[in-house]
This record gives C-alpha cells, structure tokens and sequence, in this order.
C-alpha cells in the first residue's frame, strides 16, 4: 500500500485531476454545446486523447523527479520518492511504458494520415518533457517556456483532436461554431500558458537554494529577486487586465453570475499575489504566492461550467 502511495506521488496525481479536470470540461461544457449533433465516435475519440496525455503527462512527472533527485534532496527532501521509496530501475520502466501507452493509445482512435498532426504532437510532447528534465529546467527561461506551452496544450490537444489535418489547413471560416470554438481554446490557452510562466517564476525563487548548488540558471540566480518580481508583476499585469477587459465585454450580454464569479476567485487570488510578491523573500511566501495561483488557475478551469448554460 504504501508503495501505491509513493507510486501516486512520483505522477504527480493531484497535477494529473487537474489536467483530466480541464479536459473534460472543455470537452462537455464547450465542445458538446457548440456541437449538439456530433457523432458518438466524437466522445469516444475524445476519451482517448484523454488517456494519452494523462500517461504522456505521468510519463513527464517520473522522468522529471528522475533527474531532479539531487535537486529535490536540497529543495524538498521529505518529497522524494525515486531511490528512496522506488527504485531508479522502475522509475525508468514506468516513464518508457507511459510513454509508449501514449502514442499506441492515440493510433487506436486517430487514422495516421488524417491526424498526424495529433501523433506529431504526442511524440514532441515527450521528447519535449525528456530534455525539459536533462536540460532545459537548468537553462535560462527556456524550461520556464516549455512548461508553459506544455501546459497550454493540454488544452489545445482536445480542439485539434476534433479536425482533420485538411479541415485544420482549410478551416470554414464562416462556421459560427468553430470560430466560438477556436476563439475559446486560445483564451483558455493563453491563460494556462500565461499563469504557469508566473508559477513556474514562483518556484524558481522557492528552490533557488537547491538550483543554485547544482548550477541552474533559473530566472531569479541569473536575474535576481527584484528584476524577477518585476517579470512576474508584468505577466500578473497582462492576464490581470485581459481578464477585466472580458468582463467588461460581457456585460451586455448579462452573465453576471460568471462575472462575479470570476472577480471573486479568479481576479482576487491574481490581484493578492500582485500585491504581496514585493513584501515576498523567504521560500515559504513563495510558496504561498504559488498556492494563490494554482487557486486562479483551479478557478478559471471551472469556469468552463458556465459556458455548458451560455452557449
């Protein structure tokens, strides 16, 4: 049992829900409303894209804690799992096995040569998380990126997965329902890609300790504190404001309950990291801040619901 629990921690479980969350809820509360009439073949295509980039995101967790055990000895050495509690060999075993449980899993459903496209995506998606762990997360900014467009495209995977590569070449532009669709999964797109760099920042500066002994070049060792908090602040900035431009443009449509709703847990949780980061120095406020976010982040994963009834 308890090397189950370990299991659970190595991949990362809660991080998995969140991304199996947000999947089905784009999935049930944007797609199917905008696409009453689709198919039965569409929901079962779906639930296994949704299955690949669960194990293909497990498979990234392992290898990642895989490579960051001197690390994470520094930074979290009660965390540890691989060499501790599982051993190196099983680590490998299991990220080879979710691996290839990924990319045979999306064959079944997805035909090659209309959705390359989507097998593409699966193998960049693990090569990209194999030299995130052995390189990129040590270089300047660029694991900070990866992760972020990793994180988006798990939202975006679920849009391309519904077209072939033809109708994605030659869209029909004048279908009202693709273009709401298009238009929602570059919102929720942008808004995962957006608050991951500003929690991806948050954790640089909570394990600079560890990061700094084994030469990492994150954002706040090259940078520093304050040049990072201002990198942070402008982000924090950016979505803050692409949030409450959209609640002014909904106004007239009269969706209160999700402009309130956004205001209250995913616009407050924003505007308390902006204001506390410059009172922010220990690693334990970091990790406070990076608490707040996951919050908004949680949040604006929810607020898929409302669209099951607006649209």
């Amino acid at each position: 049992m308890k090397t189950f629990v370990h299991f659970l921690k190595l991949i990362r479980w809660p991080n998995l829900v969140f991304i199996l969350l947000a999947e089905l809820l784009f999935h049930f509360c944007i797609y199917r409303p905008l696409y009453p009439h689709a198919s039965v073949i569409v929901d079962v295509n779906f639930y296994y894209i949704l299955v690949t980039y669960i194990f293909i995101a497990a498979a990234g967790y392992i290898i990642n804690d895989y490579f960051d055990i001197n690390i994470d000895q520094v930074n979290k050495p009660k965390r540890v799992v691989v060499g501790s509690h599982i051993s190196r060999r099983w680590v490998i075993f299991w990220h080879l096995l979710f691996s290839v449980l990924g990319i045979y899993i999306s064959t079944i459903a997805f035909p090659f040569k209309q959705y390359w496209h989507i097998h593409l995506s699966n193998l960049l998606t693990i090569l990209l998380l194999w030299f995130y762990s052995t390189n990129f997360k040590k270089d300047f900014l660029i694991g900070n990126v990866v992760i972020s467009l990793l994180t988006a495209w798990s939202i975006a995977v679920v849009y391309f997965s519904k077209f072939t590569i033809q109708e994605i070449i030659h869209p029909n532009v004048n279908d009202t329902a693709n273009f709401r669709f298009a238009k929602l999964m570059v919102l929720y797109s942008v808004f995962a890609f957006i608050l991951t760099l500003v929690r991806e920042a948050l954790k640089d500066m909570e394990d600079m300790e560890g990061d700094q002994k084994f030469g990492c070049k994150t954002l706040p060792i090259v940078w520093g504190l304050k040049p990072t908090k201002v990198y942070i602040g402008v982000w924090l900035v950016v979505v803050i404001s692409i949030l409450a431009f959209i609640q002014l443009y909904v106004i007239p449509f009269g969706w209160w309950y999700s402009i309130v709703y956004c205001m209250a847990f995913i616009l407050t949780p924003l505007l308390i990291v902006l204001f506390k980061l410059k009172k922010s120095f220990t690693s334990n406020d970091f990790h406070r801040l990076s608490t707040y976010i996951k919050i908004a982040m949680f949040s604006g994963i929810l607020s898929m619901l409302f669209f099951y009834f607006l649209l």
